[in-house]
């Protein structure tokens, strides 16, 4: 045993979101009941690139007494993981593994259909292309973003807007958020990184009426001018009663 830095991870503050996984280059955390955790410390090497991925705040660098580097089992565990070509089937959180949805037509299920009380019920397909949505989620570059505009969301706005689907998400990627419960500036350096890493043919942010959903239109604003990319932006305010404004082309 010896002192040295090495990753400490709070069990408290993990949410269990399994983000510092796939960023941990060494195989060393895994998600144990619910948490994740340093399987071993001379999987370690304390370099800590892992902490920039947890969106808790709850891994730091500690200095303390613990079991030297192994590189030599650090190459062992790779070479296990790699077999199955994805960390997280060893314990990353199964609900934030990437998907790709494949668009199909519409079934004979969802069709027009009358119902009782003078109103009429519409069944659509999902237009929802990929999985995880969660900004805090997806990861800075995915095959699904690349030629395509991207739907940056308040999370309020698929539940207030009835025609979010077909006029908003319909050949869209999409992230959603809430700019009020969560750390806008994470927010901002999340985007900034999608933005950069991919080849974005637009943006699209979708916001509520009310001040505080504002904050997500600052945060793509911010997050465009540090990328430094040119990417065309069109701001949609939606009302509390599902009305819908196109802030920057009023006649759409």
């Amino acid at each position: 045993m010896i002192k040295r830095k090495i990753v400490e991870i709070n069990e408290e503050l993990c949410n269990g979101c399994g983000l510092c996984i796939p960023a941990c280059h060494e195989g060393a955390i895994q998600l144990i009941d619910g948490k994740a955790r340093v399987i071993d410390d001379k999987f370690c090497d304390g370099l800590g690139d892992c902490l920039s991925e947890c969106p808790q705040g709850a891994i730091k660098i500690v200095e303390r007494e613990a079991a030297e580097y192994d590189q030599e089992a650090v190459e062992k565990r790779l070479a296990l993981l790699a077999q199955t070509k994805d960390h997280a089937a060893h314990g990353g959180c199964p609900g934030s593994r990437m998907m790709v949805f494949e668009q199909k037509e519409a079934d004979a299920n969802q069709q027009l259909t009358a119902v009782n009380g003078g109103d009429l019920q519409i069944k659509i397909k999902s237009q929802l292309t990929h999985w995880p949505v969660q900004l805090m989620l997806v990861p800075e570059q995915a095959p699904y973003f690349n030629g395509k505009e991207l739907l940056i969301t308040a999370d309020c706005v698929p539940f207030t807007y009835p025609d979010y689907h077909l006029d908003l998400l319909r050949n869209k990627s999409v992230v959603v958020g809430c700019p009020k419960l969560d750390d806008l500036e994470y927010y901002i350096e999340r985007l900034t990184a999608i933005f950069s890493a991919n080849d974005l043919t637009g943006l699209t942010v979708a916001f509520m009426e009310v001040p505080c959903c504002s904050g997500i239109v600052k945060a793509v604003e911010t997050a465009l001018a540090r990328s430094g990319k040119d990417i065309p932006l069109q701001r949609v305010k939606i009302g509390i009663k599902g009305n819908k404004e196109n802030i920057d082309n009023p006649e759409a």
